[in-house]
């Protein structure tokens, strides 16, 4: 029974809308579709993610001026208050229209508490399974069953610095490994400033899946997240050493806020780098009025050259849709190229699609699209932003990494993490 228990690779989408529905839930036992409005839920609020999300919204009034759209966006990075908020209402059966989720296992409870209608006609109307990349839909897919709608790809193995700063402080270049970043950040504490930028939980969390992923590689690090890499054997224990080593040379004794104040100390000269996603990019470019290249520059995070560590936002079907004709309308949206094209150069991310107007992608956003579909790329998933762990496990990850950030204990963490997954998988 619905709620009874409430308490992952590779990746792209098409289409144009013939809107059908069934009687919604609260349309009074009438027949007719409601179309007037639908109520999105995210968490894109923050600088340069709003300006896609508005863009999209601006589409929709064109093509749907009968639809009033109802933005119930909740702040709080990478969407912890966001997913708090809808856990709630999904347990009082009074869900959005639609809402965002992360593709990947982030989705697979609401998939098991029944709170996600089957998309997968929409697949078919809008001819996506040819339009978005096989391993996108197989992270999308449960049980032959398609549940969201991606409308990006973001790149979470990034790290950002302003050239002039490095050029102040006599470095050549930013670190190839994590090893050269200890001994730059030593150099960079005697001169006074802070070597890397942190914010709030999700942030530590953000650079400490790359900071596993550059010290482990590819292959172990997947293991992390299936069972094949031991988060208690001595490589995992040395990676998370040299995590609290890296953190050591942070202002996260400080942190808060958000990601975009941790990102404006860099801005400011006050740090050196910072490691987050490529929506940075819409940030810097777009509210900073900063130039790729010269005002700001991004390499891959340390030892990560050749790797994509991905996430895509993907938007959801609730079952008991109030203006479920509407969401449908929306999801359709989310998933043509038209609103791809129109959200992703403002978001600083690139298409699901494969069929995206490649000119609109300039700048970092070329580079990000090229990387992603060179077949020599290798592709992982992020732990932060819901691709390899699901909500359980990662709520617990969260948990234990609070502690481990403030004792530096490696040992205790990695048995906490290889003990909850054990209970979760």
């Amino acid at each position: 029974m619905r709620r009874s228990r409430r308490a992952f690779l590779a990746l792209t989408v098409a289409g144009a809308l013939v809107a059908t529905s069934a009687c919604s839930k609260d349309s009074g036992g009438s027949n007719e579709p409601k179309v007037d409005k639908v109520e999105v839920m995210s968490w894109w609020v923050g600088p340069g993610e709003a300006d896609g999300l508005n863009a999209m919204i601006a589409l929709l009034k064109t093509q749907h001026p009968e639809i009033t759209f109802e933005n119930s966006g909740v702040a709080g990075g990478a969407g912890t208050n966001a997913k708090a908020q809808l856990a709630t209402r999904l347990a009082a059966n009074n869900p959005p229209d639609s809402y965002q989720r992360h593709a990947g296992q982030e989705i697979a409870t609401d998939i098991k508490n029944g709170d996600v209608e089957d998309l997968t006609y929409l697949y078919q109307r809008n001819g996506w399974n040819t339009l978005f990349p096989k391993g996108l839909i197989d992270t999308i897919t449960s049980n032959g069953k398609i549940y969201s709608v991606p409308v990006n790809i973001h790149r979470s193995n990034l790290m950002w610095f302003i050239p002039k700063t490095l050029t102040d402080l006599g470095i050549a270049a930013p670190p190839k490994t994590w090893d050269e970043f200890l001994v730059q950040a030593a150099a960079i504490k005697a001169k006074g400033k802070t070597a890397i930028s942190i914010g709030p939980a999700w942030t530590q969390k953000h650079l400490l899946e790359n900071v596993l992923l550059g010290e482990l590689g590819v292959d172990k690090y997947t293991g992390l997240w299936n069972g094949k890499t031991d988060w208690t054997g001595a490589d995992v224990t040395a990676a998370l050493q040299k995590y609290t080593k890296i953190i050591s040379y942070s202002d996260i004794a400080s942190a808060g806020a958000d990601w975009q104040p941790a990102m404006d100390r860099v801005i400011e000269g006050a740090a050196v780098y910072n490691v987050m996603g490529d929506w940075a990019a819409a940030y810097l470019k777009g509210d900073k009025k900063l130039t790729y290249k010269d005002g700001w520059n991004v390499v891959n995070s340390p030892g990560t050259d050749g790797v994509y560590n991905f996430l895509s936002d993907s938007f959801t079907l609730p079952v008991g849709a109030p203006h479920k004709a509407a969401a449908e309308i929306w999801l359709t949206l989310c998933g043509s190229k038209e609103g791809q094209d129109a959200f992703n150069p403002l978001k600083g991310s690139i298409p699901a699609r494969t069929d995206a107007d490649k000119s609109k992608y300039t700048g970092y956003l070329a580079t990000a699209l090229t990387d992603w579909t060179n077949p020599s790329t290798k592709v992982v998933g992020s732990l932060t932003h819901g691709v390899v762990a699901n909500d359980a496990w990662n709520a617990e990850i969260d948990t234990a990494l609070g502690l481990f950030v403030k004792n530096g204990d490696a040992a205790a963490f990695g048995t906490a993490v290889k003990t909850s997954y054990e209970k979760n998988k």
